[in-house]
């Protein structure tokens, strides 16, 4: 595994954007899920906020399937 200073400006760049895109996500949709009602969430929230916290996968899962419209 690479070392930080291994890594080219480039790669550093392109980590830290895709990383601020996941935290992102996620709250917003932590957010999201603790300001919404319980019954416009389908399922339970706390199986919602452990999904969540799943890279970009957890996120977008939430705001496509754990909303009610």
């Amino acid at each position: 595994m690479a070392s930080w200073n291994d890594l080219t400006p480039t790669q550093r760049g392109v980590l830290l954007g895709a990383a601020s895109v996941q935290l992102s996500l996620a709250v917003s949709a932590w957010a999201d899920l603790a300001c919404r009602p319980t019954e416009e969430v389908n399922g339970s929230k706390g199986k919602w906020a452990a999904i969540i916290a799943i890279n970009f996968i957890g996120p977008i899962a939430y705001f496509a399937r754990g909303r009610k419209r």
